[in-house]
């Protein structure tokens, strides 16, 4: 799969959610046809549907199109539905450039933690120092917390 196990059990969790037994296929099957059947209302307020109607409610994406398409460029394997929930926190990272960096220097698109590191002050280029024997990124995937990285990685740069 991905190579780091934390990600590797979330594929395998969220694959095991979406599992359905025959009788839950087909009862999702016939609720899907009978609300395929049933009469369209128009998006809005009830009472404000009347005023606006239909046409001023544009679809959106739920994720950017360049980040699925990066993301499908990395984990082909991986099915559309995760690569879209995952694409929706990449995008508050910042765009797909800054994303990529992230997934260059070790973290996986599917893992979200890479907004804890930004938040706590760490840049892709420090997931590759060391601090002791580890680089950043083993300590964090053994639990180590982002704010104690920067710590150590600023008292590394006092000392240097």
């Amino acid at each position: 799969m991905t190579g780091d196990p934390g990600v590797d059990a979330l594929i395998r969790q969220w694959a095991a959610e979406r599992e359905q037994t025959p009788e839950e296929a087909e009862v999702d099957r016939i609720a899907s046809a009978w609300l395929a059947d049933a009469p369209r209302q128009a998006p809005g307020i009830p009472g404000q549907r009347a005023r606006s109607g239909a046409g001023r409610w544009a679809q959106v994406d739920p994720a950017d199109p360049g980040y699925l398409e990066a993301m499908r460029a990395r984990l082909p394997d991986v099915p559309d539905e995760l690569l879209t929930a995952a694409a929706g926190w990449w995008q508050m990272v910042g765009g797909v450039e800054e994303a990529e960096l992230w997934w260059d220097a070790g973290i996986s698109p599917l893992d979200q933690r890479a907004l804890d590191y930004r938040a706590a002050g760490l840049a892709p280029s420090d997931l590759s120092r060391r601090l002791g024997p580890m680089t950043v990124l083993q300590h964090l995937r053994r639990g180590s917390a982002p704010a104690w990285c920067v710590a150590r990685l600023a008292r590394q740069q006092k000392s240097a």
